[in-house]
């Protein structure tokens, strides 16, 4: 965990027990079942600590994933990224879009909610999280520019409850 006054990032690898486990047969039904059960138990009692998390799922459709997947098979300096796992994971969609809903349903939540972003523009979805992290935050200045800082809700959608998530793709 992060100092007082520091960020932390870690790119999914907390929540792959929820996805990419599961699917990929990574882990049993009792361990993932454990982790869905637990896991909020866990963020709540860091929120309760004073830790700010931020979940953030930038979401692609299929399509979108298939380009990347392509560019990196093609891109030499993007070949590192490409694993079996991506590929297998393509073939995979509806398990993996099924998985995702559900956990967004149990592990969304009002003091840790998932921050749905639609991310087919990649430039448009790091601007609009950028956006996010900084109205979650009380600084000097902030606003003074004729910056927007407010999120467009037409990519960025809060996920808060079981309702929330049951929309979400």
């Amino acid at each position: 965990m992060p100092d007082p006054g520091k960020i932390a990032f870690f790119n999914r690898s907390w929540y792959n027990r929820a996805v990419v486990e599961p699917v990929m047969g990574f882990c049993t039904p009792e361990q993932y079942n454990r982790f869905i059960n637990e896991v909020t138990q866990i963020e709540k009692i860091l929120v309760e600590d004073g830790i700010k998390i931020i979940k953030f799922w930038f979401s692609i459709d299929n399509k979108e994933q298939q380009k990347h997947l392509e560019n990196r098979k093609k891109n030499p300096l993007k070949q590192w990224k490409l694993s079996t796992v991506d590929v297998v994971a393509q073939q995979k969609w509806k398990e993996f879009t099924r998985y995702k809903q559900w956990m967004f349903e149990n592990t969304s939540t009002e003091y840790c909610p998932w921050v749905f972003i639609k991310g087919n523009n990649k430039d448009t979805a790091r601007l609009e999280a950028i956006r996010y992290v900084v109205n979650q935050h009380d600084f000097p200045k902030k606003g003074d520019t004729s910056v927007n800082l407010e999120n467009d809700p037409n990519v960025v959608t809060i996920l808060t409850n079981k309702k929330d998530a049951k929309q979400m793709e």
